[in-house]
């Protein structure tokens, strides 16, 4: 019996060996056939829009809807009433800063000592007047050359402070200076308060801006030259340069662009 079953076995794997098909290494497997693409030269493409290409959408919606709102309503005008309050009293007055172009005048007579005065306005009040230590001939004389350089300085004074300390003052409001023209010592200028006489000589000169000349003086105590002779004066516009809390230099500007003569002085504490 297991002999019959043996055989049986042996006939079913030898049919099942028969029917089963050795295919090669090289034998090329068929593939399903690739379906053709569509042609879609003929179909529109939908692009979905970005989020920002739809809130320009809606800002220009929402522009153009404002408008047609704008052109339907009309706002009347708003006017301001004049108030008495809001207007500053005439006669209070702000000094203003000194500004980087200022007035300079050199005035004096002829044989007394030349001064020289500085003002942010023509009609105001000069912020520095010196007296400076050489006649006003012999600035004449300095200036036909073509440079002239006038050093001032001065020492460093220490003036207490309120809550302990010291700290120098303004640097206009020292009183004497060392005075050197062309790096020649000259003697020593000093810083004087506005009088009567150079009142009326920057009143005289109030209407130029640049120039030189004479100043004619009325035969009186208070505005006659006597023996100094006649008064000169001698008015343009300086640039005035800032080094540091102790140190100034003004430079006279020439308008006329043409080489015209030179004049520096600086201010130096020391």
């Amino acid at each position: 019996m297991k002999r019959q079953e043996l055989i049986a076995l042996q006939r079913n794997s030898s049919c099942s060996r028969s029917t089963r098909k050795i295919i090669p290494s090289n034998h090329m497997r068929s593939t399903p056939p690739i379906p053709e693409q569509e042609d879609l030269s003929d179909k529109l493409l939908i692009r979905r829009d970005s989020p920002v290409q739809r809130l320009n959408k809606i800002h220009s919606r929402f522009s153009s809807l404002l408008r047609s709102i704008f052109k339907m309503v009309s706002f009347p005008n708003i006017i301001i009433p004049n108030c008495k309050w809001l207007s500053l009293p005439t006669h209070l007055s702000i000094t203003p800063s000194l500004g980087r172009k200022v007035t300079g005048t050199l005035f004096g007579h002829r044989r007394g000592h030349v001064s020289f005065a500085v003002q942010d306005d023509p009609k105001s009040e000069p912020v520095l007047l010196l007296e400076l230590a050489m006649s006003t001939s012999m600035l004449v004389k300095e200036m036909s050359s073509g440079l002239v350089r006038i050093a001032l300085e001065c020492d460093k004074v220490q003036v207490p402070v309120p809550g302990g300390g010291t700290r120098s003052g303004k640097l206009f409001n020292e009183p004497t200076w060392t005075m050197y023209c062309n790096g020649r010592k000259c003697g020593y200028a000093t810083s004087r308060t506005c009088t009567g006489l150079d009142w009326h000589v920057l009143s005289t000169v109030q209407s130029v801006s640049v120039g030189a000349g004479v100043i004619p003086m009325m035969e009186d105590g208070r505005k006659s030259g006597g023996s100094e002779g006649e008064l000169l004066y001698m008015r343009a516009k300086f640039e005035r340069v800032v080094g540091s809390r102790d140190s100034e230099a003004f430079y006279m500007m020439n308008p006329d662009g043409n080489g015209g003569p030179e004049l520096s002085i600086f201010l130096l504490r020391i």
